[in-house]
């Protein structure tokens, strides 16, 4: 186990290294540079050369990535164009708002779709017919016209939850979770219809297995045998599901949040790219693609701990 951790963590380092070189490279091909950006355009010519001379700009591109990594080791992000703060604790600020909408997205329409899932394989007939539809529905429905929707019921016709914003956990618990409710049930019911499609297959397919024939042979209670056995068997793919879902909601909740104003990863992502600032765009995709790392080893590592063939490999 311990030699492959190590093999996952040298892939995840080289995963970070490539990811972080591409996007050095797409800021460089941008057409932008960090005088123009920082000095406006009412610099002239020769103010923004300068000041693109003066933070090394015109270096080789290999010499300033190594310098932006050794920067980064030692904590420090880099500093913004737009208004000159650091990086570092502006991202620590907004990566909670964004997790909370990921995970919590996540276990709710994990938590529906395996429910919808399991029923549509155990019950089959119309109630699987009416499951897969309804997931095909939802698959095909906007999550911002979801959001909206939402709002509109729940904001403004009943005014039981607030439309936009976002309160933090330590001025307001409650208020902080008023806030994300609206957001996550968005997510929940846009993403939740995937992990059912899966859910189901790979129910049904657990299902036919001999084993649980056999079970069901011996008098096995039925709730056993589906909750347990048929879907522990099932559950390599629907886990699978569920964490490229976190992905998604991570790295793409771009939407979500500048729909209901959470000032988080995404809201800075569209900004940053919007304002050119290339500082806070290598940072960012830096950010995600190390939370995506995670995500995928801590994947594998439960896959290795849930199938025995993969333990004995």
């Amino acid at each position: 186990m311990l030699i492959f951790i190590l093999k996952r963590v040298a892939w995840g380092i080289a995963t970070l290294l490539i990811a972080s070189w591409i996007a050095f490279m797409l800021v460089h091909l941008s057409g932008s540079t960090p005088g123009g950006v920082a000095l406006g355009q009412s610099a002239t010519p020769e103010q923004v050369a300068a000041y693109n001379e003066s933070i090394g700009w015109y270096d080789p591109w290999i010499q300033q990535y190594l310098a932006w990594v050794a920067q980064v080791l030692q904590g420090n992000l880099g500093t913004s164009l737009i208004d000159g703060r650091p990086i570092g604790p502006d991202i620590a600020k907004r990566l909670p708002v964004t997790a909370a909408l990921a995970v919590f997205g996540t276990l709710v329409a994990a938590l529906i779709g395996v429910v919808m899932g399991v029923i549509a394989a155990v019950r089959r007939g119309a109630v699987d017919k009416a499951i897969t539809a309804t997931s095909g529905i939802l698959l095909s429905v906007p999550a911002f016209w979801v959001g909206v929707l939402l709002v509109y019921v729940f904001a403004v016709q009943l005014r039981l939850l607030p439309a936009t914003g976002f309160v933090p956990f330590a001025n307001d618990p409650a208020a902080w979770a008023r806030s994300l409710v609206l957001p996550v049930l968005t997510i929940a019911i846009t993403s939740a219809a995937g992990i059912a499609r899966q859910t189901r297959a790979s129910m049904s397919e657990s299902l036919a297995q001999e084993h649980i024939r056999t079970l069901r042979a011996v008098g096995t209670p039925t709730n056993r045998i589906i909750y347990v056995h048929a879907l522990r068997g099932a559950s390599l793919p629907i886990l699978a599901s569920v964490a490229v879902m976190f992905i998604v909601l991570f790295s793409g909740s771009v939407v979500i949040e500048v729909l209901f104003a959470l000032p988080g990863i995404g809201q800075a992502m569209q900004s940053a790219v919007g304002s050119a600032d290339l500082p806070f765009v290598q940072a960012l995709v830096l950010v995600a693609t190390l939370v995506v790392v995670i995500v995928n080893v801590a994947l594998e590592l439960l896959n290795r701990t849930l199938d025995p063939k993969l333990r004995a490999s």
